[in-house]
C-alpha cells in the first residue's frame, strides 16, 4: 500500500450521492506515477521512497544530473518529484514499481498539499485579516498598520510581526479531505472540499495521519 500519491488540479465541479446530497469535489489527476529511489535507514537513516508523476515533459526541460537518476529506475520523462515517508504497513516498494489510483478507495480521509495562489504585495486587512479603523469621521486610519513597536523601548521591530507584503505562493496542507469517487480509467480521483492551488498546479495526495479529527 502507497503512503500517498502526486497529481495535477484540473478544477471544482459537484456530485450527487445517492441520497440527493450535493457535494463539492475537487477533481485530481492522481498519477500514474513511478517509484523512482527507495531510502533505507541502513543507508539514508530513514525509510521513504521517491516518486514521480508520469507525464509527458520535453527532455530540454530535464537537466542531465536528473535524467541520470530517473534513468536508473526507467522513469525517463518524470519532471515533478517528491520523498513520501514510509510507515508500517506500507509494505517494500522498488524502484520502478508503479503506484495507481485504484490504491485508494471511496470514503478514505486523505491530506493534500499543493502551492497556494500567488496574490502578489498584500496589506494587512487581506493578508492578516486586520479589521482596519473607522471609515468616515475624519478618520486617517482606514487600512494603516498602527504601532509596531514601541519608539524608546525596545526601539526595534520584533522578528515575526504581522506586517503587509508578498502573499501566497506558499505550501498549504488540507487535512481530512474525504475521498467521494475514484475514476480508474481516466486516473481520476474526486476529493469532497477545496485543494490549494491553480487548476493545474501540482499537489501531493497523502493518506490522513490525524484520522477522525
Amino acid at each position: 500500500m502507497s503512503p500517498g500519491i502526486l497529481g495535477k488540479k484540473i478544477g471544482m465541479t459537484q456530485v450527487f450521492r445517492p441520497g440527493g446530497e450535493v457535494v463539492p469535489v475537487t477533481l485530481v489527476k492522481a498519477g500514474p506515477c513511478v517509484v523512482v529511489q527507495r531510502k533505507t535507514p541502513a543507508a539514508d537513516g530513514y525509510d521513504a521512497i521517491q516518486i514521480g508523476f508520469l507525464e509527458f515533459v520535453k527532455p530540454a526541460r530535464i537537466n542531465k544530473p536528473e535524467t541520470g537518476h530517473l534513468k536508473k529506475a526507467g522513469a525517463e520523462g518524470v519532471k515533478f518529484l517528491r520523498e513520501l515517508k514510509l510507515q508500517p504497513g506500507d509494505g517494500d516498494p522498488k524502484p520502478g514499481d508503479k503506484i495507481l489510483v485504484d490504491s485508494f478507495k471511496a470514503k478514505e480521509k486523505v491530506d493534500v498539499t499543493g502551492v497556494s495562489k500567488g496574490r502578489g504585495f498584500a496589506s494587512l486587512v487581506k493578508r492578516h485579516h486586520f479589521r482596519g479603523g473607522a471609515a468616515t469621521h475624519g478618520s486617517m486610519f482606514h487600512r494603516a498598520p498602527g504601532s509596531i513597536g514601541a519608539s524608546s523601548f525596545p526601539s526595534r521591530v520584533f522578528p515575526g510581526m504581522r506586517m503587509a507584503g508578498h502573499m501566497g505562493v506558499q505550501d498549504v496542507t488540507v487535512r481530512n479531505l474525504e475521498i467521494v469517487d475514484i475514476d480508474t480509467e481516466d486516473n481520476i480521483l474526486m476529493v469532497k472540499g477545496a485543494v490549494p492551488g491553480p487548476n493545474g498546479g501540482y499537489v501531493v495526495v497523502r493518506r490522513a495521519r490525524k484520522r477522525g479529527l
